[in-house]
């Protein structure tokens, strides 16, 4: 049974659900720049969309990492017989469309085009961090020094001074409302902020996120912080491989403690999700099949997302950059608009470069004969150094040693306001030797580091 069937009450369910959790300044979703796009038969680059301001170029020669032609500037497409055009309404600098599971990248435009993340940058905070924080009922008394330097304007969860969190409250907080006090407690947790960076950097390097330098591990506009969708995209099919990391993301709405109080039981206060294509929004169904993942916006960086939705046991991710349009939630409209496109297509296009595997996973030769996801002739498979597990019912992930396999779909459970996602790494394989030496979202004009 498909998600799309198992979620249909759910979705209408939550449509109707009023959103009345204030949103900080940071949590605009009113994107602000260019993009383009075209539709077409074969590899093309696309004109940009006129607008009333002049149009940032992406380079000429950007990073090739998953294939030429992601390096290239434009829409990069490779239609084939029956498959629909590219959507016509989308504005964004860069965006791309992948199948989680084979890898195969089916469309993009401007893939490695370095830009600012905002907070979609804290997929990678959490993909670093989680494994270091096993135990989600772990207590932590926040002090003044955890709450340092925390960027004017930041969206926050409502971490307060002198209480005690655990470690699960704190990435609810991260999670779903982008909290960048509850990234600070944990970056202090983790030893403090010059740490915590490097091991993002060394994370990300270690996943070939090659366009991705850290500066701010909530995302909070920093000079030279950066990423591209091919990266957020590489990132989130690493954190999605996590079961906590699935949960969080995954997470609808939550209770968060209050303030503990003398004498009295402490209160808790709901918190909901930022997610639009997750909640929903007046204007703005949940889309069907999703399962997070991360969605951001600041000044500098526009808004930004990177979302994960299954259908018919098909697994796509999609991230989208600063778009321009000016309607409401355009960054999720054109993410869902995508995501759309990518399921129609799914087996009619051919696809454009892969999602790479990370350094320590070792390629092996893809047999001969048959294709990834309906798609032609997609590079070798990498063989996973962890076992398979089989997790759900839709089985059968195509190919040898793909990267991420999801089986089981999306388990929609209101009473208990999560999406779940049973994912396995379907192959064995040998991990490469590592070096012995060491070190080898809703309110108007969000202030310049504003970070959901």
């Amino acid at each position: 049974m498909s998600v799309s069937n198992r979620t249909a009450g759910a979705v209408a369910a939550a449509v109707l659900l009023p959103f009345a959790i204030g949103v900080g300044p940071a949590h605009a979703d009113e994107p602000v720049k260019p993009g383009g796009t075209p539709t077409a038969t074969a590899t093309v680059s696309a004109s940009a969309t006129p607008t009333a301001s002049p149009q940032p170029r992406p380079p000429a020669n950007m990073s090739s990492v998953g294939g030429a032609l992601l390096g290239l500037p434009g829409t990069q497409v490779k239609l084939g017989a029956g498959a629909p055009v590219l959507p016509k309404e989308l504005s964004a600098r860069s965006w791309i469309v992948a199948d989680a599971e084979s890898g195969a990248v089916l469309a993009s435009h401007n893939a490695h085009w370095r830009l600012a993340p905002a907070s979609t940058l804290k997929m990678l905070f959490a993909d670093t961090l989680l494994p270091k924080f096993t135990d989600p009922g772990r207590a932590h008394l926040v002090t003044a020094q955890d709450l340092a330097g925390i960027g004017a304007g930041s969206s926050l969860v409502g971490i307060k001074e002198k209480q005690s969190y655990t470690v699960r409250d704190l990435w609810l907080g991260v999670f779903l409302r982008s909290g960048n006090d509850a990234v600070h407690v944990l970056t202090q947790m983790n030893q403090g902020l010059a740490k915590t960076v490097a091991e993002m950097n060394a994370h990300a390097a270690e996943l070939q996120a090659l366009d991705t330098q850290v500066k701010s591990p909530d995302g909070y506009d920093a000079p030279g912080q950066v990423s591209s969708a091919y990266d957020l995209t590489l990132i989130a099919r690493s954190g999605m491989q996590k079961p906590a990391f699935r949960e969080y993301a995954a997470t609808p709405r939550a209770a968060f403690p209050g303030e503990a109080k003398p004498g009295k039981k402490r209160e808790t206060f709901e918190i909901q999700n930022t997610n639009r294509l997750l909640t929903g929004d007046f204007g703005l169904a949940p889309y069907q099949g999703i399962a997070g993942v991360k969605n951001g916006n600041t000044t500098h960086a526009g808004a930004t997302f990177t979302g994960v939705a299954e259908r018919n046991g098909r697994v796509l991710l999609v991230t989208v950059m600063n778009p321009s349009s000016k309607e409401q939630h355009a960054v999720y409209k054109e993410a869902a608009r995508l995501l759309d496109w990518g399921f129609a297509a799914s087996g009619k296009v051919t696809p454009v470069g892969e999602l790479v595997a990370p350094r320590n996973v070792v390629p092996v030769a893809r047999p001969s004969g048959g294709t990834e996801s309906g798609a032609a002739a997609a590079p070798e498979r990498p063989q996973s150094a962890a076992p398979a597990v089989a997790a759900g019912a839709h089985g059968g992930s195509g190919g040898v040693g793909v990267a991420l396999a999801v089986a089981g779909g999306v388990l929609v459970l209101l009473a208990g306001a999560v999406f779940l996602v049973n994912r396995r790494w379907p192959a064995v394989g040998r991990p490469r030797p590592r070096p012995s030496a060491a070190g080898s979202d809703a309110a108007p004009a969000p202030d310049p580091g504003a970070a959901p």
